[in-house]
């Protein structure tokens, strides 16, 4: 049976935002996980679901996924799904979080690997987002950006810590150093344990008796930085550029998340692009479109000769190969279409208007109107 689409699934429009699909993921997940909905097919239903936020919720995915579908994730692609990532479960541990009052998600029902069963372990931060607009010829040659972005960089003085020193660093004796402690809560169905993290610690397993004065005992200090984003040749319009270790910042010295630059390609006055492939159109003379000649052509790489052949018709197309945007995905250019504009005099003057005279006298008595209204007889 053929999938369906990702976005069918989830129930949102080909626009949806990143926090669309998070909200959408986090309704659905919830209405159809196994232990809460008992009706047939509701696991199936839940599979799927998951299986379309994994695709839809990383950028990466998603942008192979909106250009090619299905057939972009297989194979070469993402090689399918051997279940579910811990990025999911979290989100799911988050859903049980408020529909179980906040009583331990995910831990309770045998699933590990999500950030709360975990949360002195070192994590990744998550991703950042941004977009920028660049003109149309950067997007075709490429460019070298540099923009300024707040970040948080781990402190140099206590290397992430938040302690003044090693020897402030100990063990919390709340939890003994495993960040959780257990909870009891009653309910309508009876005692039920629970697996929270630690208010002391508040989950990290340590406790700091000196904080370190570079950072307040933060372990990271906030900084203001230039950061080039190479962008490559071929780039369009909603593609994006990924910086490594300029999201937001980790969690227990894990390492900051990525940095997604969007790209905006702004509209060029004359060339418009399809593909890989350039159109311009170009004006010439009545007599130049006649009798044909070579005119200079602006391309992307500067002017190059064109023959126009004699008799060229209005709205013809004369195509330069390898004039065209280079394939991001290989080395394959495009080419560039020029469209003739046959400009038709609206002004003569005296000799001008004598010389198409003679022109008429000349030609065939039958004009190509006649010749026209003669098809319909």
């Amino acid at each position: 049976m053929a999938k369906r689409d990702y976005y069918e699934v989830l129930e949102l429009s080909k626009n949806a935002s990143s926090e669309d699909i998070k909200k959408s993921y986090r309704k659905l997940a919830k209405k159809y996980h196994p232990d809460i909905n008992k009706d047939p097919g509701a696991e199936e239903k839940f599979k799927e679901i998951n299986e379309a936020y994994e695709v839809l919720s990383d950028p990466q995915k998603k942008q192979i996924y909106d250009q090619y579908g299905h057939a972009g994730l297989e194979n070469g692609g993402m090689g399918g799904f051997e279940g579910f990532s811990s990025g999911g479960f979290g989100d799911l541990n988050d859903i049980f979080e408020s529909f179980m009052g906040g009583m331990g998600g995910f831990s309770n029902f045998g699933f590990g690997g999500s950030r709360s069963a975990r949360s002195n372990a070192p994590i990744k931060g998550d991703n950042r987002y941004i977009q920028i607009s660049i003109e149309f010829l950067e997007a075709v040659k490429g460019v070298s950006k540099t923009i300024t972005i707040n970040v948080d960089k781990k402190c140099e003085k206590c290397d992430g810590t938040g302690a003044k020193s090693k020897n402030d660093i100990k063990t919390c004796s709340t939890c003994n150093g495993k960040g959780k402690v257990t909870r009891q809560q009653r309910t309508a169905f009876g005692i039920m344990q629970s697996v929270v993290d630690c208010p002391d610690c508040r989950g990290t397993g340590k406790t700091i008796l000196n904080k370190c004065p570079n950072c307040n005992g933060e372990g990271y200090i906030n900084k203001k930085e230039n950061v080039e984003v190479k962008i490559p040749a071929g780039i369009s319009t909603g593609q994006q550029v990924r910086i490594s270790g300029y999201g937001e910042r980790g969690y227990n010295g894990g390492p900051n998340g990525d940095l997604y630059i969007e790209i905006n390609v702004k509209d060029h006055k004359f060339f418009q692009r399809e593909g890989n492939d350039i159109y311009i159109t170009v004006p010439i003379s009545v007599v130049d479109a006649t009798l044909g000649c070579k005119v200079d052509v602006p391309t992307c790489n500067g002017d190059v000769t064109l023959t126009i052949p004699a008799g060229s018709q209005p709205g013809q197309r004369l195509r330069l190969k390898g004039y065209g945007v280079k394939n991001l995905r290989s080395n394959d250019i495009g080419d560039q279409y020029v469209e003739l504009r046959v400009e038709i005099p609206t002004k003569l003057n005296k000799e001008e208007k004598e010389l198409y005279q003679k022109l008429k006298a000349k030609g065939s008595k039958e004009s190509v109107f006649d010749k026209f209204k003669k098809a319909f007889k």
